[in-house]
């Protein structure tokens, strides 16, 4: 039976149904329903904005976009969009994917919390970020349709979302805290960690070892 969400369906694959059985099994309740939503918002804003990406693609960038949360991919420290990026290509991998498709995928969750990037680049990479953007701070929800928004969160709800998804990040993050250089991950750590500072552009090139 064909699962459709607020007119959008689900891929019926094989590797959208492997990629739903790893995240659920490997992440946790949040993650899970948060990379749903993600995929379900960026697909409602592809439609309105006619950028007809690959449903499949597109649904693997959202399941796999915030596992390196919980899931680092290597022992070395890396951001945690780039451990999920590579989570995502090595499960693509072995599935057999072309190199384009999986560098499809890799590059929308590499740059999901990239700001201004994304909707220059291809279909995928623009609708993960756009679903990203709606479903963590409401970017472009007041133009979805009230009753599609209301469906998508009776199927995957957000419970006390705001509260668990930023203490998911500083749970992520607070063991590596300079891979948050130059990116909003780093409001979360200043926010929450105490005694935490961001390092600036500023100090890095004063403190570069040249003269002047």
């Amino acid at each position: 039976m064909t699962d459709i969400i607020a007119g959008v369906e689900i891929p019926e694959t094989s590797a959208v149904a492997e990629a739903t059985d790893f995240l659920r099994e490997q992440t946790n309740p949040l993650i899970f329903h948060h990379s749903r939503r993600v995929f379900l918002f960026g697909s409602l804003h592809a439609r309105e904005l006619d950028l007809r990406p690959d449903p499949e693609l597109l649904y693997i960038s959202a399941m796999f976009h915030d596992a390196g949360l919980l899931i680092p991919f290597s022992d070395g420290k890396q951001r945690f969009e780039l451990d999920g990026a590579d989570h995502a290509r090595k499960f693509l991998n072995d599935r057999g994917f072309s190199q384009s498709a999986v560098e499809v995928v890799w590059t929308a969750i590499a740059l999901h919390t990239t700001p201004g990037i994304p909707g220059r680049m291809g279909p995928e990479t623009a609708a993960t970020n756009y679903g990203v953007l709606t479903d963590a701070i409401g970017w472009g929800l007041d133009g979805l349709a009230q009753d599609a928004v209301e469906e998508i969160v009776a199927a995957h709800p957000r419970g006390e979302f705001k509260k668990e998804f930023l203490q998911a990040f500083v749970d992520g993050l607070k063991h590596r805290p300079d891979t948050t250089y130059g990116t909003v991950n780093a409001d979360v750590l200043e926010h929450f960690v105490p005694g935490f500072r961001r390092a600036s552009m500023v100090e890095r090139i004063l403190d570069a070892p040249w003269p002047r």
